[in-house]
């Protein structure tokens, strides 16, 4: 029995054994990081590697001259925007792209990838979406570990800049934000728009609110452009029903059904037939 008992303990530390891992800091950690630059959201993935004594760019260095290199380490540097931006002022539209760069002594050319995967190396042969270069320049302090961050903010930009050892690049991204924003002025200073009016009077009557002020807001709405709407004269329609009004919602209907029948969509005709026999009764 004793010599039973010890087996299985025996057999239960060499299993726990077998299944212990060790867990260390990862030689090259990652970081994900997010901000906004203007308007735009903006989101970086790479791996730090360290300098760790090893001469970098140079022409027998870490990342020899003129070469590829993956810009971090481990898997390929992802950003992503969240709409179109100007990078060192080429156009590079919404979406994730890997980063791949080709440092030399003069410049570098940072290349952005459709990012498809985190292989960097299945990058190499495909032609970049993007490409912009970019002038190193050498710092007076050293940065021990691959560094990529956004500086310099401003209304609508900033720069994506990126730091190992002495050197230093800076790619200046610009987002639309000033354009933007100059739309939402022109747009809210114009007043709502027929669209605008149509949502609030839908809300008013559907949540039976206030019918007399949805009747208000479509006339408004209905009034606007050359050609009404038929789903706009449909709601007129449905909110004058709603305050009695049945020989004014019966003119609506036909309106509508008019219109609706002119852009081929029979959903509306139907639903403006019913409505008009029932209020006819």
């Amino acid at each position: 029995m004793l010599r039973h008992t010890l087996l299985t303990l025996c057999l239960a530390v060499f299993g726990a054994l077998a299944q212990a891992q060790i867990v260390s800091p990862a030689p090259s950690p990652t970081v994900k990081m997010e901000t906004t630059v203007g308007l735009t959201d903006v989101m970086l993935e790479y791996s730090r590697p360290g300098m760790k004594g090893r001469t970098l760019f140079a022409e027998d260095g870490l990342v020899p001259y003129g070469e590829i290199w993956r810009t971090g380490a481990n898997q390929a540097t992802k950003v992503t925007f969240g709409a179109d931006v100007q990078v060192a002022g080429e156009e590079v539209p919404a979406g994730s792209y890997a980063i791949l760069s080709r440092p030399t002594e003069e410049q570098w050319e940072v290349m952005f990838f459709p990012y498809e995967t985190g292989d960097w190396t299945s990058y190499v042969e495909k032609t970049p979406a993007v490409t912009v270069t970019a002038e190193p320049l050498q710092m007076e302090q050293q940065v021990e570990t691959f560094t990529i961050e956004l500086m310099n903010y401003s209304l609508d930009g900033a720069d994506l800049v990126m730091m190992w050892g002495q050197t230093m690049i800076a790619l200046p991204i610009v987002s639309n934000a000033k354009k933007d924003v100059m739309a939402a002025i022109d747009r809210v200073m114009a007043g709502p728009s027929a669209n605008d009016y149509y949502q609030a009077a839908t809300f008013l009557n559907e949540s039976g609110e206030d019918n007399e002020k949805a009747l208000e807001y479509i006339q408004k709405a209905n009034g606007m452009g050359d050609s009404p709407r038929y789903w706009m004269v449909r709601r007129e329609a449905i909110i004058l029903g709603a305050l009695g009004r049945k020989d004014e919602a019966i003119e609506a209907a036909k309106m509508s059904k008019d219109l609706a029948q002119e852009a081929g969509n029979m959903d509306y005709v139907r639903m403006n037939e019913k409505s008009i026999e029932e209020w006819s009764m």
